[in-house]
C-alpha cells in the first residue's frame, strides 16, 4: 500500500518461494506511524503472518527484511536496516539489525522491505533490479563463503548491494548470520532461516529516492546532527581512533570483562587483545557504513594483506573469554567466522562455554582454555556440522541440556551472552535476562555505558537504580533502531563536558551518586503521558529528522512511545510462545555468585529488579502485559487473556 507519509518507498515486497508468486504485501500508514519500520513494523508483520509454535526453520516460518524511513536518506549512520523471523535459536522473536549495502539499494529499488516465506525446491537467490524481481538459480552460489556468493549475484555491477549467507547457513547452524559487504547480521540465526529456505542471498539495484516532507529544514538538520556526532569525545575522538575495541582494557581494569567463560571479570594480558595495540600495531585505516561520520570499522594488516579487523565482542570471547592473547589469531578467526557466515558473539561464547565442560569433565571435545591450535577448525566443524561441531551448532542452552553446566552455562532465552560481565553491572544483567530476542547487550538497553564505560557511571551495583534506568535506554535504543540510525549515535546523550570528569575524581563521584540516586526521578519520566512531551530531546535529533523526514507528527515523546509500544508488542509475540517470567533470568553463575570476593552486591540481583521493572512496564507480576497496558499503546489487538508465558 502506497504511503502519504515521505522517507518511505511505499511498497513491501512479497515473496513465496515454495510457489515462486512475487506481489506485494500491504502495511497501512497507521502501522507505519505506530512501528516506524525496521525491527517493529517485522514484529507487526510477523504477528499477522506467524502461527505459534511453528518450527523456525519449516517453510511457515517468515523472513522480513525491513529498511526504515530515515535508510538511505542522507542522515548520520542510516544504512541500518533489519531482518527478522522467529528465531531457531531461541523459538523468540528474532531480529537482526546491521550495515551493509543491501538496504540502501533496497530502497534505490523503490522497495522498504521484503516478506520471505515458503521453501524453495532448490538453491535460488532474489534479484531485485527495480520493479523486476526474479528468483534465479543459486546452484553454483551453494557452498560459497559470503563474500564470493555476494561477487558472484553483483558480478560487474557498480551500484547494487547484496547479502548472502555462508555455509553455517545452508548447514542450519543455530547461530548463523547473514553478510552484507563485510557487515554481519549476526544474532538469532537469521542465516539459518534464509538456508532453511534454501535462499542463499539477495541482490537489489535502482535510482529511486525517497521524497522528503521538509528536504530543507531536513538538510539542516542532518548538517548539525554530523557536526554533533564529530564534535563529541565518544563519536568524534574515541571510537573513530579505536574502535569497538577501545572499551576492552577499561572493561578489564573494572571487572567487566568475560574472561575465562565469564568466571572472571579481569584478564592479566587484555592489553595484548585491546583497542590500543590494534591500533598502534595492526591498523591501516578505519573506515564506516555509508553515510557514517563515526567510522568504528578496522582495515587491519595481517600476513602483508589488508582484512576486515576485529570488534570489541570477538577480541573479548575469543581472547579473553579462552584465555587467548594472540591479536593476529583472532583476526584471522573474525574473517574465518564472516566468511563461514557465523555470529562472533555466540561462537564465542559457545566456544568458553565448550571449554569449561571440558575442564570440568562433562564433555571431552577438545577445546581448552588457552589453546588455540585447534580453534579455526573447531569453527569449520560447526558450521559443517562434523564431529563436535554437531553439538556447538546447537547454542549454549542446547549444550547444557545435554551435558550439563547449566548453572554456568553464559545465555537468556538461548542467546549467547554478549562481551560484557553483567555481575560487573547489574543494570547490564538485567537488561539480557529481560531483552526481547534474550542476552543481547542492545536490546537489554547498554546499560553498561552508564555503569562501567561512560564519563560518569551509575554505581554498576546498586540494583534499586537500575529497572528504571534500564526501561528508559531499551525503550529509547529500540526506536533508535526502528527509525533507521545506528545505536552509537545515541551516545552523545551524555554532554561532552561530562567526558573531562574522570580526571576529577570528587566531582565524578558527587555527580555519579546524583545519578544512582535520581532513579526515582527517571522511573517517573517512563510513566509520563506522552502527550507532555512535545520536544526533541537535546543530543537526540532522531525524533525532529523523522518529523522533517515523513511529515508525521513526531517529537520525543512520541518517539519514545514507539519504542516502548514496539517493545511490548515483541513481549507479546514471545508470551504467545510461552516465554515469560520463566525465562527473565541468567545461570546461578551471575545471580548466586559474587564476581568479586568480600563483595555480595556483585550479583544479578533479578529476584529484586524484576518486580519493579514488570511494574515500570505496566506488566503484571509474570511479566504479562495488562489490557490497561496494551490499550495505552494501542495494541489492544495483541490482548489475548489468558496468558502466563510458561510452556
Amino acid at each position: 500500500m502506497a504511503s502519504a507519509f515521505k522517507g518511505y518507498m511505499g511498497r513491501i515486497m512479497d515473496v513465496d518461494l515454495s510457489n515462486g508468486r512475487i506481489g506485494e504485501y500491504s502495511v497501512s500508514d497507521a502501522d507505519r506511524e505506530r512501528f516506524i519500520g525496521g525491527r517493529f513494523l517485522s514484529t507487526k508483520i510477523l504477528w499477522d503472518m506467524v502461527q505459534p509454535g511453528i518450527d523456525p526453520l519449516s517453510p511457515e516460518n517468515v523472513l522480513v527484511v525491513m529498511t526504515s524511513p530515515l535508510t538511505g536518506t542522507g542522515a548520520p549512520c542510516s544504512s541500518r536496516y533489519d531482518i527478522s523471523a522467529k528465531s531457531p535459536l531461541t523459538g523468540a522473536i528474532g531480529h537482526s539489525n546491521s550495515g551493509g549495502n543491501f538496504g540502501i539499494n533496497l530502497k534505490r529499488a523503490g522497495w522498504d522491505g521484503i516478506v520471505v516465506r515458503g521453501r524453495s525446491k532448490r538453491p535460488v537467490y532474489l534479484d531485485i533490479d527495480g520493479d523486476t524481481v526474479r528468483i534465479k538459480s543459486a546452484s553454483k552460489l551453494w557452498g560459497a563463503d559470503t563474500q564470493a556468493a555476494q561477487s558472484l549475484m553483483i558480478g560487474k555491477e557498480t551500484r547494487a548491494g547484496a547479502m548472502a549467507i555462508g555455509v553455517a547457513g545452508e548447514n542450519l547452524v543455530k547461530f548463523a548470520s547473514i553478510v552484507s559487504q563485510e557487515r554481519s547480521h549476526g544474532r538469532c540465526g537469521m542465516g539459518a532461516v534464509m538456508g532453511s529456505k534454501n535462499l542463499k542471498g539477495m541482490v537489489a539495484r535502482g535510482d529511486r529516492k525517497a521524497e522528503l516532507a521538509q528536504p530543507e529544514a531536513y538538510k539542516d538538520t542532518i548538517k548539525a546532527w554530523i557536526k554533533m556526532l564529530q564534535n563529541h569525545p565518544a563519536t568524534g575522538e574515541m571510537t573513530p581512533r579505536l574502535g569497538t575495541a577501545g572499551f576492552l582494557t577499561a572493561l578489564s581494569i573494572r571487572n567487566a570483562l568475560p574472561t575465562k567463560n565469564f568466571k572472571r571479570g579481569s584478564y592479566e594480558d587484555a592489553y595484548l587483545i585491546g583497542g590500543e595495540r590494534l591500533a598502534d600495531e595492526f591498523l591501516v585505516k578505519n573506515y564506516g557504513c555509508q553515510s557514517c561520520p563515526i567510522r568504528c570499522g578496522r582495515v587491519v594488516e595481517l600476513d602483508g594483506k589488508e582484512v576486515k579487523g576485529p570488534e570489541y565482542e570477538i577480541l573479548c570471547l575469543l581472547g579473553s573469554n579462552m584465555l587467548i592473547n594472540d591479536m593476529p589469531a583472532i583476526i584471522r578467526w573474525n574473517q574465518e567466522l564472516d566468511h563461514l557466515g557465523m555470529d562472533a558473539i555466540s561462537a564465542g561464547t559457545i566456544m568458553g562455554f565448550a571449554a569449561e565442560l571440558n575442564e570440568k569433565g562433562l564433555w571431552k571435545n577438545g577445546i581448552q582454555f588457552g589453546k588455540k591450535d585447534n580453534i579455526s577448525k573447531a569453527l569449520s566443524d560447526i558450521a559443517h556440522r562434523r564431529g563436535i561441531g554437531k553439538d556447538l551448532a546447537e547454542g549454549v542452552r542446547f549444550l547444557s541440556k545435554k551435558y550439563g553446566g547449566e548453572d554456568f552455562a553464559p545465555h537468556s532465552k538461548g542467546l549467547e551472552l554478549a562481551a560484557y560481565e553483567p555481575r560487573a553491572s547489574v543494570g547490564h544483567g538485567l537488561g539480557y535476562a529481560t531483552a526481547s530476542r534474550g542476552a543481547c547487550h542492545l536490546d537489554g538497553g547498554y546499560m553498561v555505558y552508564f555503569e562501567v564505560t561512560g564519563p560518569a557511571t551509575l554505581d554498576p551495583f546498586h540494583y534499586r537504580s537500575k529497572p528504571a534506568y534500564t526501561v528508559l535506554d531499551q525503550n529509547l535504543l529500540a526506536a533508535i533502531s526502528a527509525g533507521g540510525n545506528c545505536l552509537f549515535t545515541s551516545w552523545p546523550i551524555l554532554p561532552p563536558i561530562l567526558y573531562k570528569l574522570p580526571g576529577h575524581y570528587v566531582l565524578s563521584r558527587f555527580i555519579s551518586s546524583i545519578l544512582t540516586y535520581s532513579w526515582g526521578l527517571i522511573g517517573l519520566i517512563t510513566k509520563l503521558p506522552r502527550g507532555i512531551m512535545r520536544f526533541h530531546m537535546p543530543g537526540l535529533p532522531h525524533s525532529k529528522a523523522l518529523n522533517e523526514a515523513t511529515g508525521m507528527r513526531m517529537d520525543f515523546g512520541r518517539f519514545y512511545a514507539a519504542g516502548e509500544r514496539g517493545y511490548t508488542l515483541e513481549r507479546m509475540f514471545n508470551l504467545r510462545e510461552g516465554i515469560g517470567r520463566n525465562q527473565d533470568t541468567l545461570s546461578r553463575r551471575f545471580t548466586d555468585e559474587p564476581l568479586l570476593a568480600g563483595n555480595p552486591k556483585s550479583v544479578v540481583r533479578l529476584d529484586k529488579m524484576l518486580p519493579a521493572y514488570y511494574r515500570l512496564r505496566g506488566w503484571d507480576a509474570n511479566g504479562v502485559p495488562t489490557s490497561s497496558t496494551l490499550q495505552k499503546l494501542d495494541l489492544a489487538f495483541a490482548d489475548e487473556r489468558p496468558r502466563t508465558g510458561e510452556r
